[in-house]
């Protein structure tokens, strides 16, 4: 079964229903606790806690939670400071290199990652 490290904006475009992202309902995905982070600011800034914490337990239920390495992290430092001028987030850069770690494809939206490796671009 092919697999993939979804990043936030998969994530919220998961929840949103995004029919470009129903293929990937059946797959196995995962993420870091950086992207649940986000999500849940997300979700408590445009709804309430309550359906933060509903979101929150129902994501876990189907997206692996991958936990980042001392390498992870200074290989995202790395990446993010060599494409400066791409402007992209730490949490994505990190996301990025666990997802190259793992042996699975980076799932994103974000124009940004369009053009690297080992990228699965969606919008």
């Amino acid at each position: 079964m092919a697999r993939y490290f979804l990043d936030t904006y998969g994530i919220v475009e998961m929840l949103k229903g995004n029919p470009n992202y129903e293929g990937y309902a059946g797959v196995e995905l995962a993420t870091s606790e950086f992207n649940l982070l986000e999500v849940a600011y997300a979700l408590v800034r445009d709804f309430n806690e309550t359906k933060a914490l509903e979101v929150l337990r129902k994501l876990k239920s189907f997206v692996a939670l991958q936990v980042a390495s001392e390498d992870d992290y200074v290989r995202a430092a790395k990446m993010r400071l060599e494409k400066r001028s791409s402007n992209l987030s730490l949490i994505d850069c990190l996301g990025y290199v666990m997802a190259l770690r793992l042996g699975v494809k980076f799932l994103t939206g974000d124009r940004q990652f369009q053009e690297l490796e080992n990228v699965e671009y969606v919008r």
